[in-house]
């Protein structure tokens, strides 16, 4: 029975304990350059990449995730960095799962700065919000008539001008123009309904993975224990 190696790069869209009460796991921070390279020497059957650094150091390159996929490793992304480079590399055969990777496939996203969060290096919490999880919530909060097409407007003109790690909902709010009650009632819809479509998408990823083990335990007709 060969029981298979997974290495997933994960941080601030989904813990590793979250991640590890779903699929058992090597379960390591979010990927820099030179990372995905080095994992395949630990002869990894599947590499999931979530979360990845974007500006402090080097982000994840092609080029290694291109070896994996050559070596016949199965690279499978989603929520963060991970659906970036799973839209840029599908058609080499990168697995792609989520619907942040759909909008970078389909053109809806096209730049880092949707997905980019500050994190705090030591517990890889996230400690700003994701521009995808943003706009999400505004149009959710502009469809059920919370706010008007005008405050949507100017929420994601605010928004998309902070820095990503100065990205809130609280600061956001603080520097938007619009009236005080309505600024209440979309504060108070975000913390009943406000949805974490990064964390989302991580989640999938986690439970995509997990069904190809099953698979291919069907495939082999026995037991696989996924760590």
């Amino acid at each position: 029975m060969h029981s298979r190696k997974i290495i997933i790069f994960t941080g601030p869209s989904l813990s590793h304990s979250d991640a590890s009460d779903i699929l058992r796991a090597d379960y390591r921070p979010p990927v820099r350059r030179g990372d995905v390279h080095e994992a395949l020497s630990d002869k990894p059957d599947i590499i999931g990449i979530i979360d990845g650094v974007f500006h402090q150091s080097p982000a994840v390159g092609h080029r290694e995730i291109i070896e994996a996929l050559r070596m016949g490793v199965t690279v499978v992304g989603g929520a963060s960095m991970g659906a970036l480079r799973a839209s840029e590399l599908y058609d080499l055969g990168m697995v792609g799962v989520g619907r942040i990777f759909r909008a970078y496939l389909n053109g809806d996203l096209e730049s880092d700065d949707d997905v980019a969060v500050a994190f705090n290096p030591e517990t890889l919490e996230a400690l700003s919000d994701s521009l995808v999880s943003i706009h999400f919530n505004f149009e959710r909060a502009l469809e059920s008539g919370i706010i008007g097409e005008d405050d949507f407007r100017e929420l994601m003109k605010i928004a998309k001008n902070l820095f990503y790690p100065l990205r809130n909902y609280q600061r956001i709010l603080h520097d938007a123009e619009i009236p005080e009650n309505r600024k209440a009632s979309l504060m108070s819809f975000l913390e009943s309904e406000g949805r974490d479509i990064k964390r989302e998408d991580a989640i999938e990823v986690i439970k995509y993975i997990k069904g190809l083990l099953s698979s291919d335990d069907q495939d082999h007709g026995c037991e696989t224990h996924g760590s």
